[in-house]
Formats: structure tokens, C-alpha cells, sequence
């Protein structure tokens, strides 16, 4: 799918608005490190930011990135003209605490019921 490019320009758009790059990365780069990227440019001044690779999704041409997967698999064909600038979206999902697990579980289990005999 990467076609004859070694060489991709990616910038990442975060949830505001705003953008983190763009940044050139070999075709062979993972998604995992393209994570660590991200990790290691995020601005230090936003709330809410990702603390792991796992906390970080990657959104190109509407499909979620696998980690183990490569910039050049996952580029689309329109992606692959020369001098063009890819926006992978970053969505942050911390995961869930205990509580809110907890919160959850108590939610269904207090549940009404009406028997008629």
C-alpha cells in the first residue's frame, strides 16, 4: 500500500484542536513507537494527558491503528502523493478505575423486579 515511499510527514491532531508535528517517519515505523512520539511531544500544559502507549489512540482515514502494525501498511491510497502531510487524529482513553469499575457493577446489580403470580 506504501507504494515506492520510504519517507511519510505526519502531524497528529489532538481532541482541541490542536496539532503535534508535522514529523517525517520511515515506512517501516511502528504504531507503538509512532505512540511514543506522541508520549514524548505531548504539550506539558494540557490536563488529561496520556501516561502510556495505552492510553493512546490513533485514528488514520477513520480506521483505529494497531500497535503492531506499520506507518507504510497503514497508510490509504490517497495518502501516497508525494509532498503530502497525513493527520492522524489522537484520542486519549485512560482506563477505567476502580471505582468507576465498581460504580458500574453496583449499577446493575440494583435492579427491580416484579413478579406477578
Amino acid at each position: 500500500m506504501a507504494g515506492n515511499q520510504d519517507q511519510f510527514e505526519i502531524k497528529f491532531r489532538l481532541t482541541d484542536g490542536s496539532d503535534i508535528g508535522p514529523k517525517s517517519f520511515p515506512a517501516a515505523t511502528s504504531i507503538a513507537t509512532l505512540k511514543e512520539s506522541v508520549l514524548a511531544q505531548w504539550p506539558k500544559d494540557k490536563e488529561n494527558g496520556p501516561r502510556t502507549i495505552k492510553d493512546v489512540k490513533l485514528i488514520s482515514a477513520g480506521k483505529i491503528l494497531e500497535n503492531n502494525r506499520t506507518v507504510g501498511e497503514c497508510q490509504s491510497p490517497l495518502c501516497d502523493t508525494p509532498d503530502t502531510v497525513t493527520t492522524m487524529h489522537v484520542v486519549v482513553q485512560h482506563p477505567a478505575t476502580e471505582k468507576e469499575k465498581k460504580a458500574a457493577s453496583q449499577a446493575t446489580q440494583n435492579k427491580c423486579m416484579c413478579i406477578i403470580l
